[in-house]
C-alpha cells in the first residue's frame, strides 16, 4: 500500500489508478482456492471470517498458510486482525494446530472454542473491547441452543463488544427469564440475540418485554413438524411482537455480526454528538 501511495505522491500514477490498485490490494488471491479480504474491518467493522464447513481440508490449510506467507514477506508477522475460522469440527482443528504449530514459534496463538466451533488465530491479544460499545445480552431457550449462542458470543467479542449470557431459560420454566432479563437491562445492552429450537417462542417473549433490538435465532432443534428448526423460524417470522430480527437457521454468526453492527452505529452516534 505504501509503495501506491508514494507513487501518487510522486506523480506516477494518476487518482484513479490509484483507488484501482488499493482495491485490488485489498484482495489477496491465494492459490486460485480463496479470496482474503483484508481490509473488510475497515469497511465494515467485523473482519474476515473463513468458514471451514464443506471446504476440502487442504483448501483450508492452503488458505491459512500462504496468509502468512504473504504476512512474512513484508517482514515480521504484524497480524492487524485475528483471523476467524468459523464451523471447525474438533478434528479439523486438531490436525491445523499440528500443520501449524512452526507459527507458534513466530508469535502466533490459537484459541478454539469447541462448542462454537470456532478457531481464532491472532498475536497480541485475543480479544480488544471497544470501551464505546455497549454491551449485548445473548439467551437461549434450552441448552440445546448454545452452540449456536457461542458462535454468537464469539463474533461479538471478536468485534469488540462485551457480552453478557445467560443459558437455558426458556418458556417451559419462564420464571427464569425475567430476572436474567432486569439484570441485562439494568447493564444497558444495546441489544439481545435470543437462541430457540422447538417453537422457538422465547425470542417474541423478550421482544415483548424490551425496548432494544431483539435478534431471533432459530436452531435446529426439535423433532417432528418441529425437526431442523424449521418451526421454530416460521414462528419467529410471523412474531407478533413488533421490530423482531430473525436471521437463518443456525445462523448465530450473522445474529452476532449484526448485533455488532448496532453497537457500532450506537457508538458513532453517541460520538459525532459530541463533536
Amino acid at each position: 500500500m505504501k509503495e501506491i501511495l508514494k507513487s501518487l505522491a510522486e506523480g506516477k500514477i494518476s487518482i484513479e489508478e490509484c483507488e484501482t490498485l488499493l482495491k485490488a490490494e485489498n484482495i489477496r488471491q491465494l492459490d486460485e482456492v480463496a479470496q482474503i479480504d483484508t481490509s473488510r474491518k475497515d469497511r465494515t467493522g467485523f473482519p474476515e471470517a473463513i468458514l471451514a464447513d464443506s471446504k476440502d481440508y487442504e483448501d483450508l490449510l492452503t488458505i491459512i498458510k500462504r496468509f502468512f506467507e504473504k504476512e512474512e514477506a513484508n517482514g515480521p508477522i504484524e497480524l492487524k486482525n485475528n483471523i476467524i475460522i468459523t464451523r471447525l469440527s474438533k478434528e479439523r482443528h486438531e490436525l491445523l494446530r499440528k500443520d501449524l504449530a512452526y507459527l507458534t514459534e513466530k508469535g502466533i496463538k490459537f484459541d478454539y472454542n469447541k462448542r462454537a466451533k470456532i478457531l481464532i488465530i491472532y498475536k497480541d491479544a485475543l480479544v480488544n473491547f471497544n470501551p464505546e460499545y455497549a454491551k449485548v445480552g445473548i439467551l437461549t431457550a434450552g441448552t440445546s441452543d448454545i452452540a449456536i449462542a457461542e458462535e454468537a458470543k464469539v463474533i461479538v467479542e471478536q468485534g469488540g463488544c462485551e457480552v453478557i449470557t445467560s443459558y437455558d431459560i426458556g418458556v417451559a420454566g419462564i420464571h427464569r427469564l425475567f430476572p436474567q432479563i432486569a439484570y441485562m437491562v439494568e447493564e444497558d445492552v444495546c441489544a439481545f440475540i435470543v437462541c430457540a429450537g422447538m417453537e422457538g417462542a422465547l425470542p417474541s417473549v423478550v421482544a415483548g418485554l424490551v425496548d432494544v433490538p431483539v435478534i431471533a435465532v432459530p436452531t435446529s432443534v426439535g423433532y417432528g413438524v418441529g425437526a431442523d428448526g424449521k418451526a421454530a423460524l416460521y414462528s419467529m417470522l410471523q412474531s407478533c411482537a413488533p421490530g423482531l430480527s430473525v436471521v437463518n437457521i443456525d445462523n448465530g454468526f450473522g445474529a452476532g455480526v449484526y448485533a455488532l453492527t448496532i453497537a457500532k452505529n450506537i457508538a458513532k452516534r453517541v460520538r459525532m454528538s459530541k463533536e
